[in-house]
Formats: structure tokens, C-alpha cells, sequence
């Protein structure tokens, strides 16, 4: 009997401390920590990245839009000039759209209307948890349908999106609909799951065959998802259209092979520019040329196959 109790005792130990291990590592995925939108606003103000007085005079809008999850997405549309061509703009985790405004700004300055917008539970957008791509998928549709129902079927349509914001975007068009006419994808993962176990490694020193299992079936029950879902590189095939990857070589949160591996994978029109600078979600930053010459170069070749001008 005391064998009995003593065992049991055990397995009561052990399944609380595997419950422990799942609601933690859940929570710090569900809940990730946040920069504040003041800091954001005020770090790309000194960096010259953002002028309040420029993007205020710009003609604009702001626009609530219902999510399929029962919340509402802030998106604000940029728009110019009288054209057909639209980019959307969508940030990582942690950011908000105000981090999209460099991008945005490199898009106004070759004649396109833009839209920057707040990913679920960022900046202005509502949605208690993030899911690294998974639920911001149908998100990103959202926003495309939204767009297209507003401007017509036929605009020349753009996304980019940054670290989570670009495997969504790759989640979005391989998993829900090739949508856009071309897609720039700067520091994605190719599959979560490897990113976790490279971070538990590298970062937290946690062995991961014994960590993800156990965070996964946490995930499965709490947010009705698995890990295994969120995968870029397992559906990147199923995208037709042309995708400019572009990473930083000296990235050590999202390595630069994750990108290499999907432009590998990828069939069909492509390009990829490993910039030299910057660390993780730096390339524009650190390699402003480079970066403006690598857009260029992708949307005078597979964009505009009459290499027609652009606004600069």
C-alpha cells in the first residue's frame, strides 16, 4: 500500500510538473511580451524612420474591420495617388503598424497606394492572444478581401511582411489563397517548430524534445492549434507567384537559413537578397541601398515583365 501511495505521489508530482512546463511555455507564446506603442512611435521618430509632420499630411484613412474571431482589426490605407497598385504592410510580433512605415514609405515612393495594419492583441487591433501566423492568416485575408471589395478585383496587389508578419504573409498565400500579385517576405521562419527548438537550445538552454511535446498538447487544448501547423515551408509550394525573400546574414534569433531553405523549396519566380548588416529585422535599416535595389530589381523582372518606370 505504501508502494502504491509512494507511486502515485509520483505521478501526481510528475503530471503537475508537465502541466507547469505547458502553461508556461503556452503563456509566453500566447502572451508574448509586447514593446509599447509609445516606445515604438518614439524610437522610429529619433531614427529618422518615422516624420509625424509627413505621414499626417498624407491623404488617408482608418478603418475597423471585422475579424473572422469576433474582434476588430485597425488597418489605415494610404492612398496618394490615383492607381491600381496597393501594398500591405504587416509587422512582427511585438510591433504595431507604426513599424510598417518605413516599408510603407519605400512603396509611396514607387507610385503604390498602401495599407498598414495591427496584427490580433498589437497596437490598436483587438484578439486576447498571438499565434505566430496561425489565426493571422485568415486575418490577412480579412484585410486583402476588405481591400479588394473596396478598390476591385483587379488591383496590383503587394504584401511584405517582417519576421512574423512574413510567415504569415507565406502561411496566408500558401494555406488560404495565392491572393497577391507578389509578396516580399523579410526575415520569415520557415516552420515554427524548428525555430522553438533552436531558441530552447540556444537561448534557454532546454532540451526540446522533452519541452515542445508538452507545450504543443497545451496549445492543442488552450488555443486549438499545434505548433506543427504553423509551417511556411510546407505549403511555400503551393505559391504560384513571385516572392522576393530577404534576410540578414548575421540574424541569430530567425536564422538566415530558414530563408534560404524556402526560396529553395519554392518553385516558380523568385529572388533572394542575404543582406550584409543588421541583426534580426535590420536589413532595411543597415543596408538601405541594398534593400531599395533588391525591390527594384524583383518588381522590374517579375512584376513589371515591360520594366515600365517607377515613382521615385
Amino acid at each position: 500500500m505504501k508502494r502504491l501511495l509512494r507511486l502515485t505521489r509520483y505521478f501526481i508530482s510528475f503530471i503537475l510538473f508537465l502541466s507547469s512546463i505547458g502553461i508556461y511555455f503556452t503563456n509566453r507564446l500566447m502572451y508574448m511580451r509586447k514593446k509599447e506603442d509609445q516606445f515604438i512611435l518614439e524610437r522610429e521618430k529619433e531614427a529618422g524612420r518615422l516624420d509625424p509632420i509627413e505621414y499626417e499630411s498624407l491623404p488617408k484613412k482608418e478603418v475597423l474591420v471585422p475579424s473572422p474571431f469576433g474582434y476588430d482589426l485597425k488597418m489605415v490605407i494610404i492612398e496618394p495617388y490615383e492607381t491600381n497598385r496597393y501594398i500591405i504592410i504587416a509587422h512582427g510580433v511585438t510591433e504595431n503598424k507604426m513599424n510598417s512605415i518605413k516599408y510603407m514609405n519605400l512603396f509611396l515612393k514607387r507610385g503604390f497606394n498602401a495599407v498598414i495594419y495591427d496584427h490580433r492583441r498589437h497596437g490598436e487591433s483587438g484578439g486576447k492572444t498571438t499565434s505566430f501566423g496561425h489565426y493571422e492568416k485568415f486575418d490577412l485575408k480579412t484585410i486583402v478581401d476588405w481591400l479588394k471589395e473596396e478598390k476591385g478585383a483587379n488591383i496590383l496587389l503587394g504584401i511584405h511582411g517582417e519576421s512574423m508578419g512574413a510567415a504569415t504573409m507565406l502561411l496566408y498565400a500558401g494555406m488560404l489563397e495565392d491572393g497577391a500579385d507578389f509578396y516580399i517576405a523579410d526575415c520569415p521562419f520557415s516552420d515554427f517548430k524548428e525555430l522553438l527548438t533552436y531558441q530552447l537550445k540556444s537561448e534557454m538552454k532546454l532540451p526540446p524534445k522533452l519541452i515542445l511535446p508538452v507545450a504543443d498538447l497545451f496549445l492543442r487544448m488552450r488555443q486549438k492549434y499545434s505548433i506543427k501547423n504553423v509551417s511556411p515551408i510546407s505549403f511555400i509550394e503551393n505559391i504560384q507567384k513571385p516572392i522576393l525573400f530577404i534576410h540578414s546574414k548575421k540574424d541569430d534569433f530567425i536564422l538566415p537559413s530558414m530563408s534560404q531553405d524556402l526560396y529553395e523549396r519554392k518553385i516558380g519566380p523568385k529572388k533572394l537578397y542575404l543582406a550584409t548588416n543588421g541583426v534580426h529585422a535590420q536589413s532595411l535599416n543597415e543596408n538601405p541601398d541594398d534593400y531599395e535595389k533588391s525591390i527594384d530589381e524583383f518588381l522590374s523582372e517579375f512584376v513589371y515583365p515591360d520594366h515600365q518606370q517607377f515613382n521615385h
